[in-house]
């Protein structure tokens, strides 16, 4: 049911549907001033979805900040990779694709490969409300394996739905391989806090290694400033999901 009602909690508060409500209520409305404003509110809305800076200036004060790879001076025992809109699998064409947040997993087969981690650590269940079968660990699993990461080195969990499930079952795991010591936490830079929040209230001390990062250089440009792009509605929609979540969590004491 929480995974059901945080679905509809996502699509509700997605900027997009906040602008199609008022272009449809402005075109159902017989009072034309109501209809101008309703329509102007619309525009308005879009240019500040999409606008790089105001999502930057915004979304920069909940993201956690990246870490340079040459600055984990030590190995960690496990990186965990917390699933979410990673990875799927197309079954037209029978095969894995990549997601949005795959740059997580990206990161962790790096870290893997340069010795800054013995283990992998991928937790996610099924990310679709109709297939539920189809589960995100195993596809993570799958894609590491085919990135030359032996097997002996992939631990997988298969059935945390949110978060808070993620951090419940990485303790489990954790316990049964018994690893005690600081682990890294790898996930999207505007879901870090609340995953920090999570695992530190199931008691495992991680470190953030935050990816996804939303600016990769510090180069004001004028299309920064000034251009409308459409991936900053998907990065409001993130943002706001986040901070619903972080507050949420505290209230049902996951955090």
């Amino acid at each position: 049911m929480f995974f059901v009602i945080s679905k509809i909690i996502s699509f509700v508060l997605s900027p997009v549907i906040w602008v199609l409500a008022l272009m449809v209520v402005a075109l159902i409305t017989k009072k034309a001033k109501k209809r101008k404003r309703l329509l102007i509110s619309a525009l308005v809305l879009l240019v500040i979805f999409t606008n790089s800076y105001l999502v930057g200036l915004l979304t920069g004060v909940w993201a956690v900040d990246g870490t340079k790879n040459s600055e984990l001076k030590k190995t960690y025992p496990v990186g965990i990779v917390l699933g979410g809109n990673t990875i799927s699998y197309n079954s037209v064409l029978s095969k894995i694709t990549y997601n949005y947040n795959i740059d997580r997993l990206m990161q962790a087969m790096v870290l893997y490969k340069q010795g800054k981690i013995k283990h992998i650590l991928v937790t996610g269940s099924a990310g679709n409300i109709i297939y539920r079968n189809v589960k995100e660990g195993n596809l993570m699993r799958e894609a590491l394996l085919q990135m030359s990461v032996p097997d002996s080195a992939i631990w997988v969990d298969t059935s945390a739905d949110n978060t808070h499930q993620n951090a419940v079952y990485a303790r489990r795991i954790l316990t049964q391989k018994h690893v005690t010591d600081t682990c890294l936490l790898i996930t999207s830079s505007l879901h870090m806090r609340r995953s920090l929040g999570c695992f530190k209230k199931e008691g495992i001390a991680v470190r953030p290694f935050a990816t996804n990062l939303l600016r990769d250089s510090d180069i004001v440009t004028f299309d920064y400033l000034f251009y409308p792009y459409a991936i900053n509605l998907t990065i409001w929609e993130g943002m706001t999901h986040e901070v619903l979540g972080y507050y949420v969590y505290k209230i049902l004491g996951y955090i």
